[in-house]
């Protein structure tokens, strides 16, 4: 992407969108490729896993960064960053160093933490909030289900666990109301392989609604937000981002909106459904499997997903050990449910795409380059006709593929996956 400078969201408005709420609309014509803002993080928490390999300041990757003298546990490139970060890590510091190992909140309630202090020490609107605060953020609190509403309990339960000297407690109904806020609006901030780097809150990002036909995409240059077009867009029109994956059918999308966003997309895309049949291609038989079969299968496929994804979080990353048994299940996993899904499902069907990208990344983990290469290379046509030609997905896929082959000393493949 060119070098410019970062503007402000002058040429952007906040209006209220028919049927959405709140949204964000532009004042003046942006071409495709161009920044229309960046937003610095209100606050933000490195992953625990990337500790040590990343700064827990600026998110920065760099050898050699200089711990945290008390805890040992946090990393920076240098003083700046330290100084800058410690009014925020001081609320983990003297924490980490009384639990131990035992010290282990979940992000969303190491950033709720920080969010409680941030708003003691800095009451006024901060640059990340221009068009909207981060005390507007919508919490669709009447939508919740019993089972959120726990989920939230325990994350205070938590919060008061884990934090205790540098924060001021507001009562549990506003405590409630915040971390449903931040389930709502917080971001994953992610490499350019999209691996997991953190969680932050850029309230004026959240401003904008959901599309799954966006026509920007948001980047991450450490803990800054960029909103750059990937369509071209008119004087009046909203600005759109999506909340979610799109490579998954108008079925799944929508499941996956109502669950964690409370609604439904109305799209173009959701309205026509017409890239759903290439998405869920069948394979081609002289006997075709029945809509009952194709039924059940997609039914199987969904909740191996949802299996994988539990098992990850147990086996995969909580493992310290690259050779565990865990692993080895993980990836039985996916060739088992790819086995089954293959006797009626195209490899270029999305719910095998799947499997085979958490199968390359098991491979990726514990570094069998030839297994995640053979999984990547099955992955990246089906992904290039899927997914829109910006997506971010794709070029990720070319540029792990582009270091496999430079990994395995084939430097022509690796140059060419590099350049596209």
């Amino acid at each position: 992407m060119r070098s410019e400078a970062a503007p402000q969201p002058g040429g952007l408005e906040r209006f209220a969108s028919a049927g959405k709420g709140r949204g964000l609309r532009a004042r003046r014509r942006y071409a495709v490729g161009e920044l229309l803002f960046s937003c610095p993080a209100y606050t933000a928490v490195l992953t625990v896993s990337e500790r040590g390999s990343h700064c827990d300041g600026c998110f920065a990757r760099k050898e050699g960064l200089s711990k945290c003298g008390r805890c040992k546990q946090a990393f920076y490139c240098n003083v700046e960053c330290q100084k800058e970060d410690w009014p925020m890590h001081k609320l983990e510091c003297s924490a980490m160093c009384a639990f131990g190992q035992n010290w282990n909140p979940s992000e969303t309630v190491r950033l709720t933490a920080r969010i409680l202090a941030k708003q003691k020490t800095h009451p006024e609107r901060t640059q990340s909030e221009k068009l909207l605060a981060v005390k507007e953020f919508e919490s669709h609190l009447d939508k919740l289900d019993n089972e959120k509403r726990e989920l939230i309990q325990n994350d205070i339960a938590a919060l008061h666990h884990f934090y205790s000297k540098h924060l001021e407690y507001p009562d549990n109904a506003a405590l409630v109301v915040l971390f449903a806020q931040v389930n709502c609006n917080g971001f994953t901030i992610e490499d350019e392989e999209l691996s997991h780097l953190g969680s932050a809150i850029f309230p004026d990002v959240a401003l904008m609604n959901h599309s799954c036909c966006p026509n920007v995409i948001v980047t991450y240059k450490g803990t800054l937000a960029e909103v750059r077009a990937v369509k071209e867009i008119e004087p009046g029109e909203e600005v759109f981002t999506s909340y979610i994956d799109l490579l998954y059918p108008t079925e799944d999308r929508n499941d996956r909106l109502r669950d964690s966003y409370f609604f439904n997309c109305d799209c173009r895309e959701c309205t026509t459904k017409e890239k759903d049949k290439e998405k869920l291609e069948i394979r081609k038989l002289n006997d075709p499997p029945s809509a009952e079969t194709v039924r059940d299968m997609i039914k199987y496929a969904r909740n191996m997903i949802e299996q994988f994804r539990r098992a990850k979080h147990y086996k995969y990353i909580l493992c310290l050990n690259p050779d565990s048994t865990g692993l080895v299940e993980l990836l039985e996993i996916c060739e088992l449910s790819l086995d089954k899904m293959g006797a009626v499902f195209e490899e270029s069907n999305v719910y095998m795409l799947h499997m085979m990208y958490q199968a390359m990344g098991v491979c990726l983990y514990v570094q069998d380059w030839e297994g995640a290469l053979r999984y990547g290379q099955k992955i990246i046509r089906p992904y290039s006709k899927h997914y829109p030609s910006y997506s971010l997905n794709v070029a990720s896929m070319w540029l792990k593929l582009g270091r496999l082959y430079m990994a395995l000393e084939n430097r022509p493949a690796g140059v060419k996956a590099l350049k596209r």
